[in-house]
C-alpha cells in the first residue's frame, strides 16, 4: 500500500527516514484499533472464524489515509478445522511457522491454534508500537521479554518505556507554556499506561487471563475518545 507497512514506520532504516516516518500518538491509537478490529471481524463476524497466525508489524499495511489493514494470510487457519478434528489441529499447530518473538508460548509446546494465540501476538505488537522496541531486541534474552520489561517499569517509570520518536513529535505539536506542557504530559502518561496495560493483558502466559478482541476494541476506542476530548 501507499504508506508501506507498520514495520518501516516503527523501525526506520536511516536518519533521513526516521525524520519523515514518525507516528503520532493518535496515529498509533488508530492503527492499533484498526488491527484489533480486523482480528475481531475474523473471529466473530466473517463466515468462518479465521486465525491469522502471524501478527507482526510487517503484516500491517497502511493506506494513503494511514488506515491499517491486516495482510499476509499465508499461515492463516480456519478455526472450525482446529476444533472439529483434534488430531488435525495438533498437526497444524506443530507445523506452524510464525515469526520469532510474536509466537505465543503455547504454540511452541504443541498447543492448538486459537484466537488467543493471535491476541498474544497482537499484544506483543501493541507493546512494540508504543515502546519502539522489537520483541527480539538484544536487550531481551534469557528470562527477560518485552512483556516482563514493560511490566517491571510500569509502576514508577512508565514514560521511560515510551518510544522516543513518539515523545518528540508530541512535544513539537504541544503548547509550549509550562502549565499546558505539564497537563499534556500527564494526559500522554495516562493514555500510554492504559494502552500498555492492554498489551500486558494480551501477552499474559495464562490463556484464561488474556483479554479478548471485542474487549480490546472497546477499551482502545475509549482511550482514544478520552484523549481526543482533551486536545
Amino acid at each position: 500500500m501507499v504508506n508501506g507497512s507498520l514495520e518501516v514506520w516503527l523501525h526506520p532504516r536511516d536518519n533521513e527516514e526516521s525524520k519523515s516516518k514518525r507516528l503520532s500518538l493518535i496515529q498509533r491509537l488508530n492503527i492499533a484499533i484498526d488491527v484489533t478490529s480486523a482480528l475481531d471481524y475474523l473471529y466473530h463476524h466473517s463466515r468462518a472464524s479465521i486465525v491469522h497466525c502471524d501478527m507482526k508489524p510487517s503484516n500491517v499495511l497502511l493506506d494513503e489515509d494511514m488506515v491499517a489493514h491486516v495482510g499476509d494470510f499465508s499461515l492463516a487457519r480456519f478455526l472450525f478445522e482446529a476444533s472439529d478434528n483434534p488430531s488435525q489441529s495438533q498437526t497444524m499447530s506443530a507445523r506452524l511457522k510464525g515469526s520469532i518473538g510474536y509466537i505465543p508460548p503455547e504454540y511452541g509446546m504443541g498447543g492448538q491454534v486459537s484466537t488467543l494465540g493471535d491476541v498474544y501476538s497482537f499484544g506483543v505488537l501493541l507493546l512494540e508500537m508504543f515502546t519502539g522496541k522489537r520483541p527480539m531486541d538484544d536487550m531481551f534474552g534469557g528470562h527477560l521479554s518485552i512483556h516482563q520489561f514493560t511490566a517491571m517499569a510500569m509502576s514508577d517509570h512508565a514514560m521511560d518505556l515510551v518510544d522516543p520518536s513518539l515523545l518528540i513529535i508530541e512535544r513539537e505539536d504541544a503548547d509550549t507554556t509550562d502549565d499546558a506542557a505539564c497537563s499534556m504530559e500527564e494526559s500522554w502518561r495516562n493514555v500510554l499506561v492504559s494502552v500498555m496495560q492492554i498489551g500486558l493483558s494480551c501477552t499474559e502466559i495464562c490463556l484464561g487471563e488474556q483479554m479478548h478482541t471485542d474487549v480490546v476494541v472497546k477499551k482502545m476506542n475509549g482511550i482514544r475518545d478520552s484523549y481526543m476530548n482533551l486536545e
